[in-house]
């Protein structure tokens, strides 16, 4: 009864050490190959991400490229602008300075005008009282210049009479000779002011289309600052959304860098940690007891991993199964090994429950499973397998390297 006793006792003893040595390797990966091909997408990721930030980075350099020339065409357009604004005050100002100046020739045409037709109207006034004292000495009858000149009582007198009749009549011809140079005169003066005046008007007409012609330049200008205007806003809109995208883009390597170093770190852990297994004690094939549907199990595990590699392939997946069961870093059991965490990717996918369901496992799979159960191994004491990588060193057996 005590041997019962002390046999129990003991076979507690090496459950409760087994339990703890399963819950102490939980954490232990060695290198597998689901961690593998997670670090390798993340690192692919990384990359993928890295070159988008890089194309958007270029996006947005080429477009504040863009806008930085486009801002320096409207920093020029505003230039010529300002300096036609400044021609069109000076044009104005011409402008009105010839407005000034014909208006004042205008007024001197006006009053010279006027001067004219006084001199003419008073030479035709002269004029006529001149004709009217000849009638009034040559034709006045009895009061004619004659009856003047016999009226006189002494030669003297004749001579005096005579003498007031030449002085009038040169007076007339002065006075007519005068108005007519007057007349003249006012002539010239008024062609001048009219030439002057033609002149004006045309320096006027040349201003005025100078003026237009700087209006028109002016107009064109700010339609292209207006375009340009317009193109900048566009761009800065492109340039904003390029700058975002960089954002997300640079969250997203951010992001990608992150679970690459958290992956890179496990995996750095897992081949520490295999190494460690390395050294570890084994067991012999003889001392493991092996459950009702261990069978079952590991060979639709083989089916899901190997199922389409040759059948060496297949009892090499089966013998690193229970090449863990024998290793002391593993759990001791079929159950334990395939269902550690994060071991098998069928498991984590969820084709393993699907392969199980149905039984899907080949007559070949089991005969693989068969071999490893018995301590038949064509992998030594490789743990692990996975698709080859570069750099990656084991036995190659079909699509697998096994370490």
């Amino acid at each position: 009864m005590e041997n019962v006793e002390a046999i129990k006792r003991r076979v507690l003893r090496l459950t409760v050490v087994a339990l703890l040595l399963f819950f102490s390797c939980l954490h232990l990966v060695f290198a597998s190959a689901d961690t593998k091909e997670k670090m390798e997408a993340a690192e692919r990721k990384k990359q993928e991400k890295e070159e988008e930030l890089a194309s958007a980075q270029q996006d947005l350099e080429r477009t504040e490229e863009n806008l930085a020339a486009l801002e320096r065409v409207r920093v020029g357009y505003q230039g010529e602008l300002n300096l036609l604004n400044e021609e069109m005050q000076l044009v104005a100002d011409n402008l009105a300075v010839l407005e000034t100046k014909i208006e004042l020739k205008q007024m001197e045409i006006d009053e010279t005008r006027a001067a004219l037709e006084e001199a003419v109207d008073l030479r035709q006034r002269q004029y006529e009282s001149m004709k009217a004292r000849i009638r009034f000495l040559y034709e006045g009858g009895s009061n004619g210049y004659m009856d003047i000149l016999l009226s006189a009582e002494d030669f003297g007198e004749f001579l005096n009479f005579a003498d007031y009749v030449e002085q009038l009549s040169a007076y007339d011809r002065a006075m007519l000779e005068e108005y007519v140079r007057t007349e003249g005169e006012i002539g010239d003066e008024s062609r001048r002011l009219q030439e002057e005046m033609s002149e004006l008007v045309s320096l006027q007409e040349g201003v005025e289309a100078q003026q237009a012609r700087v209006s028109e330049l002016i107009g064109k200008t700010s339609n292209r600052i207006a375009a340009t205007a317009e193109s900048i806003e566009d761009v800065e809109a492109q340039a904003d959304e390029y700058e975002r995208e960089v954002q997300e883009k640079q969250q997203e390597a951010d992001d990608a860098e992150q679970e690459y170093l958290k992956i890179k770190a496990k995996y750095e852990e897992e081949l520490r940690l295999s190494r460690l297994a390395a050294q570890s004690a084994w067991r012999d094939i003889s001392q493991v007891t092996f459950e009702d549907g261990d069978r079952y199990l590991l060979a639709n595990l083989i089916y899901c991993e190997a199922g389409g590699e040759p059948y060496e392939g297949q009892v090499a997946v089966g013998a690193v199964v229970i090449n863990r069961v024998l290793s002391s870093v593993y759990p001791d059991t079929v159950t334990g090994v395939i269902y550690q965490r994060f071991q098998f990717s069928p498991v984590n996918s969820g084709m393993l429950a699907n392969a199980l369901a149905v039984d899907k496992a080949t007559p070949s799979c089991y005969r693989a499973a068969d071999e490893a159960m018995s301590g038949v191994t064509n992998v030594g004491n490789c743990v692990y397998f996975r698709t080859p990588i570069p750099g990656l060193e084991g036995i190659r057996i079909g699509g697998h390297i096994f370490y």
